[in-house]
């Protein structure tokens, strides 16, 4: 079942038709959205149904997620009841995560705050909180396939972002252009000024490119690994500096650095020329800069990409552009060719 999905500059609007339909309406935001994005939806909650936790990727765990189901079983909510998660991808995966679970699951609704979500987080339907395990953080590693009741779309509320968090959604669409679509590619390849960007178009064909893969195989079964290029290094460069103070990354930073790997890596497969990947890296490093990784953290990042989702027994599976705009999945490489990928970013 496909989530409906809305783009609209009127959220409040759009959700007013939904909210009729449920015994209790919750709302799950926290700090930063609770001021900058629920007055825009006023009138629509009950106070004591505005349920808030603290923003930031460390808060994606099981003990907030505790706190979430407390305070919906405090609430009394029923199986007819409804959660709005408000904010960006961690409140979307981590609230879409509770609603699931809750009483074997109940209804919710993506209202995607930043660019990142709108992009790529809130659409498909993959929901999950982080892990920790002796020291090591695995991203998005418990979680479950469930699609929300709808998904909207508003771009008014990027107008409360900091420009990082902008250029860390953009990376999402530059993978899309990079699997999906190269004369979108060689579009915006030409801008690295992205205020000049109309977010809202951009948003639409991101969405329009998930949508159409994440319909045909809805539980990664197969094409829709495609969406992981950039992913595998990425999250393990992600979850490296995740607990390092000063280094920690956006997700699309970590991304955009993934994506240069795993471009590299397509070289040497004989998937993509040179030539084509000097032109992805020099756009990708114009836009998002290097990101400084030592000899010993190239020790510690590799083995973390033995827990991406996509591995099959034991193996370490890619997804790798098989030419610019069509992306190849099922591709296994080994430690020492995801070592190699890594010290050539790193010697960049």
């Amino acid at each position: 079942m496909a989530s409906e999905i809305l783009f609209t500059q009127q959220t409040k609007q759009a959700l007013q038709p939904f909210l009729g339909k449920y015994s209790t309406v919750c709302v799950l935001v926290d700090e930063n959205t609770k001021k900058n994005c629920l007055p825009l939806l006023s009138g629509l909650f009950k106070e004591e149904h505005i349920i808030e936790i603290k923003s930031g990727e460390e808060e994606k765990t099981l003990a907030t997620c505790e706190k979430i189901w407390s305070r919906m079983t405090e609430l009394s909510l029923d199986r007819k009841a409804l959660l709005v998660n408000l904010g960006g991808g961690v409140i979307g995966d981590m609230g879409g995560f509770c609603a699931s679970t809750y009483k074997r699951g109940i209804d919710f609704i993506q209202i995607p705050t930043t660019l990142l979500s709108q992009v790529d987080a809130s659409v498909g339907g993959k929901l999950g909180i982080d892990f920790t395990l002796n020291g090591n953080t695995f991203k998005n590693h418990i979680g479950v396939f469930n699609v929300p009741v709808a998904v909207i779309i508003d771009s008014t509320f990027l107008q409360t972002l900091d420009p990082k968090e902008l250029r860390s959604g953009y990376a999402e669409i530059i993978k899309h252009c990079l699997i999906a679509d190269k004369a979108k590619w060689n579009e915006i390849k030409t801008n690295t000024d992205l205020s000049k960007f109309d977010w809202m178009a951009l948003a639409k064909h991101s969405v329009a490119i998930k949508e159409k893969i994440t319909i045909e195989d809805p539980l990664e079964k197969g094409l829709r690994k495609i969406l992981n290029f950039g992913h595998t290094v990425g999250h393990a460069i992600e979850s490296h500096f995740l607990f390092i103070p000063g280094k920690r990354l956006l997700h699309g930073e970590a991304i955009a650095a993934g994506m240069i790997c795993e471009s590299w890596l397509a070289v040497q497969k004989g998937f993509i020329s040179m030539t084509e990947h000097k032109e992805i890296e020099n756009y990708i490093l114009s836009v998002y800069g290097k990101t400084t990784i030592s000899a010993a953290e190239i020790d510690v990042i590799v083995p973390l990409t033995i827990q991406d989702k996509k591995n099959e027994s034991g193996a370490i599976q890619f997804s790798l552009l098989e030419k610019v705009g069509t992306a190849n999945f099922n591709i296994t490489l080994t430690k020492e060719e995801i070592t190699a990928s890594i010290q050539y970013y790193a010697s960049l």
